[in-house]
């Protein structure tokens, strides 16, 4: 590499370690308040009166996460440099009423959650994950990662014109997984997670539950140049903004600004609800850190005014198959650095200030960088970036890294990149 942050494959290894540790939502912000915990971080309750103390703190809701760090001498206007990514990713999710079958299968009604690529989920083994609610509101994290359900394609001897006409799947007939044989057993599924999760079936009152792959990351290419893995949309900048706001924490009394985390979930269906970015979880935190260090609604303005935010979200990489499909002079590559992502509908937040912000960032930190346009004839996607600066009037900036297979059961990034970005959000929110 050319740049001065030299690639440290540890930290790679360290992120396959956290995808397959979080397989939901849940377990995505359990792993990362472990981690600030060890980094000197408390867990402050929403329902409970907060201090104006300094030090790192954080608030856990579902499947979210808002974590900062008030520097020694932060006053009640001082802004905030805001990391933001999303727990969530498309997949398979257990519907209410989750015993069914057909012809002597027995089966698992699921729902599809977000846009995911629906071959993707076929003929893999699957394990279930997600939490649990018991009768006095608490909740238990589920995590049973062996093969226990499959979604069988049609064999090719029944389905000729699969790859002349492609494959084409029905969302309701065609994805229900198999777990076994025999007939439907009412109540069969939440037994099973009961005894694997070590209570009563009769305590459990709800549940979250999804399934995933249970194959693990790994290195891929010659010469292991290439990362393939789950839920890297968008783990992976979960995962670097953990380690860049420890990173970040250790710098202390250094700091000009308060380092924030805010990882939200429900991304992938369009962030409406208590837990995602078009929601209030992140105001009200801002808000009340502010009033805990004896501000004013005045002094709420001048630091939302001052206020930065780099939403990091996965891009695409070019596919070296369907080159066509991009924009021919935006075709970021992997291991070229987190890329910049740029819309000016409003599906990406960033302007010409922003692109300075994480230029600034990037050349602090030794880091390349890159451009991502869409082609200007497909719809381009969107993420948590123009949701933040809409609703909370933060200048937002939206950036990521660049990957193939978005939305499928296993995705691929460079092994560099990882790195790259944890480096350049460190450098963001050092100021």
């Amino acid at each position: 590499m050319t740049n001065s942050a030299r690639f440290d494959r540890g930290h790679t290894d360290d992120l396959m370690t956290y995808l397959a540790a979080s397989p939901s939502p849940y377990h995505a912000v359990a792993n990362a308040a472990e981690r600030l915990e060890k980094a000197g971080f408390r867990q402050v309750a929403e329902v409970d009166a907060w201090d104006g103390e300094s030090g790192g703190k954080y608030v856990l809701r579902g499947g979210a996460l808002i974590a900062w760090f008030v520097p020694e001498g932060a006053n009640a206007a001082t802004p905030y440099r805001i990391v933001g990514a999303h727990t969530d990713s498309p997949n398979l999710r257990i519907k209410p009423i989750p015993d069914t079958g057909a012809r002597g299968w027995r089966q698992i009604a699921v729902e599809i959650y977000g846009g995911t690529l629906l071959n993707t989920w076929l003929d893999r083994d699957l394990g279930l994950s997600g939490r649990v609610t018991l009768a006095d509101g608490s909740h238990r994290l589920v995590h049973i990662d062996r093969a226990l359900l499959r979604v069988p394609q049609l064999a090719v001897h029944l389905d000729r014109s699969v790859n002349s006409e492609g494959l084409k799947l029905d969302k309701q007939r065609h994805m229900t997984p198999i777990w076994g044989l025999g007939e439907v057993a009412e109540g069969g599924l939440i037994s099973f997670v009961a005894e694997e999760t070590g209570v009563p079936a009769d305590d459990i009152k709800g549940w979250d539950l999804m399934v995933h792959s249970i194959e693990p990351p790994a290195y891929l290419g010659r010469d292991r140049e290439l990362v393939a893995g789950p839920r890297m949309d968008n783990l992976l900048s979960v995962h670097a903004g953990t380690a860049a706001l420890t990173a970040a924490a250790a710098a202390g009394s250094a700091l000009s600004s308060i380092p924030v985390l805010a990882a939200f979930d429900h991304e992938e269906n369009g962030s409406q609800s208590d837990t995602g970015a078009d929601g209030p979880l992140l105001g009200t935190v801002l808000e009340r850190s502010v009033f805990a260090r004896g501000g004013s609604y005045e002094d709420r303005a001048r630091a939302f005014a001052g206020t930065l935010c780099l939403s990091s979200d996965t891009g695409h990489a070019v596919h070296p198959n369907y080159g066509e499909r991009h924009d021919p002079g935006h075709l970021p590559m992997p291991n070229g650095g987190p890329i910049l992502k740029v819309n000016v509908n409003q599906r990406y937040a960033t302007d010409g200030s922003g692109r300075a912000v994480f230029a600034a960032a990037c050349e602090r930190a030794g880091v390349p960088w890159q451009s991502f346009v869409s082609n200007n004839s497909m719809p381009c996607g969107t993420t948590i970036g123009p949701i933040t600066a809409a609703r909370h009037g933060i200048s937002t900036v939206d950036i990521g890294v660049a990957i193939l297979s978005m939305h499928s059961a296993r995705e691929l990034c460079g092994a560099e990149d990882p790195y790259l970005l944890a480096n350049a959000l460190t450098a963001f929110l050092e100021g």
